[in-house]
């Protein structure tokens, strides 16, 4: 007997919309197209949208160390939520995750935590390389993060001879924090105290592209892989769309939402994030990209941080926003107000990431992969509330804001983890596997 059968749902296989039945046994995808065999659960999913299970390459769950602010479990409760099924989490943990050590603790804190299934960055420090060369093989994790710019303790590696060192060492794809320290530090004298505006004024567009084109002729001369993450500025994407192939990169639904100066007007330092919202001009050659497929995927950057630090009076306030609740239901408005298409979205959330960071059985709806499924209803409208996020922060940059199309199921291993934005059972997210 079956697991589970999902019925009559619009299913995403190979790049179109199919009506066909999904087959589950032991949280595999069994069969699809006509099922004959009896199953212990049917689901009806008539009218609704089934896609791969959606992944977020970029998140920030703050354990250990700032657990008031978000902790794996209340991090993935708001994945799922959100319709997402696998997250990437980062090093800027206390301690960071930069040590083989640290990197087995934060597997033992997921363990039957995590709603979502997981993989964690390794952390690049300047003193680290050698370990950065054995992780091929390390359960769980998914790539190595290099902080080029704007960081915490020992994981700023801001000097090139030691961003060398990095990329000469990896053993998998290095994520890549991009903007220049020396010229984040000779912009100081450009903040205005109390004006968040200043931000992407001390936090400059060349700041950014500076460190892009440093990171790139590295990863280039080694001939290693180099992720770039969320890009900010039109220069940027000039210049990556010349640099394909070993160099990809990622762009956040909040950069492609919001802009500056409006952004700050509106919300003030809780649209304060690293690097920043930018003006119109930086946001339309964002969407420019996205259109033309030259990104590889979209990342939420989940960053909270509490109500109480996010009013601090700028600079003191923090730089971060929630977005893993959020990233599919952006993005599925988009998708209906014709900014881009679903097939688009898929790639940048399911299939593309598993090709860059060589994800083993995940992405795809195919016989005999993982069965994790995104269940969207493309025609419902969600307004965003702030009492309704299930990160400890109980905030989101788009509260009040109304969202067409959004997750309505979370189906993980053959498993129903939400539904209707309520989360079902019990944690049982599992360390993604790698190639």
């Amino acid at each position: 007997m079956l697991d589970l059968i999902i019925k009559n749902g619009q299913c995403y296989i190979n790049g179109e919309l199919k009506n066909h039945d999904i087959a589950v046994k032991d949280g595999k995808i069994k069969q699809i197209g006509q099922i004959s065999e009896e199953a212990k659960d049917i689901l009806n999913v008539e009218g609704q949208t089934v896609l791969p299970g959606c992944i977020d390459t970029q998140t920030h769950f703050r354990e250990p160390g700032s657990t008031d602010t978000e902790d794996l479990n209340s991090g993935s409760r708001a994945a799922i939520v959100g319709g997402i099924t696998s997250v990437f989490e980062m090093p800027n943990t206390n301690p960071p995750t930069s040590t083989k050590l640290e990197f087995q603790k934060k597997l033992d804190l997921a363990k039957n935590r995590m709603y979502c299934n997981y993989a964690f960055y390794f952390g690049a420090t300047a003193d680290n390389a050698k370990e950065l060369a054995d992780l091929k093989n390390l359960e769980g994790c998914c790539g190595i993060k290099l902080f080029a710019g704007s960081s915490t303790g020992n994981l700023l590696v801001a000097d090139e001879e030691d961003i060398e060192k990095v990329f000469q060492n990896s053993s998998k794809v290095v994520a890549v924090h991009s903007e220049d320290e020396a010229i984040l530090n000779i912009n100081k004298k450009l903040i205005k105290k109390g004006d968040v505006n200043s931000h992407p004024i001390w936090r400059s567009d060349e700041c950014a592209i500076s460190s892009t084109r440093r990171i790139v002729k590295i990863a280039e001369r080694h001939n290693k892989r180099a992720h770039i993450l969320h890009i900010t500025t039109k220069q940027e994407i000039d210049f990556l769309s010349q640099h394909k192939g070993n160099i990809t990169f990622e762009i956040t639904p909040q950069h492609l939402t919001i802009y500056a100066p409006d952004c700050y007007e509106k919300l003030g330092t809780y649209a304060q994030m690293n690097p920043p919202i930018r003006d119109k001009s930086h946001y339309d050659r964002l969407w420019y990209a996205v259109k033309n497929n030259l990104n590889d995927t979209i990342g939420s950057d989940h960053a909270p941080h509490l109500k109480e630090n996010k009013e601090k009076e700028y600079p003191n306030s923090p730089s971060g926003m929630p977005g893993v609740q959020t990233l599919m239901p952006v993005m599925l408005n988009h998708v209906n107000n014709g900014k881009l298409s679903l097939n688009q979205l898929v790639n940048f959330v399911c299939e593309n990431p598993v090709k860059i960071f060589g994800i083993t059985n995940k992405g795809f709806i195919k016989e005999g992969f993982d069965a994790d499924f995104t269940i969207v209803d493309m025609n419902k409208t969600i307004e965003i509330k702030n009492k309704n996020i299930e990160s400890k922060c109980g905030w989101s940059p788009f509260n009040g804001f109304k969202f067409k199309g959004t997750p309505i199921y979370t189906i993980i291993a053959g498993k129903i983890k939400m539904h209707d934005g309520k989360i079902l059972g019990d944690p049982s997210g599992a360390a993604l596997k790698f190639k």
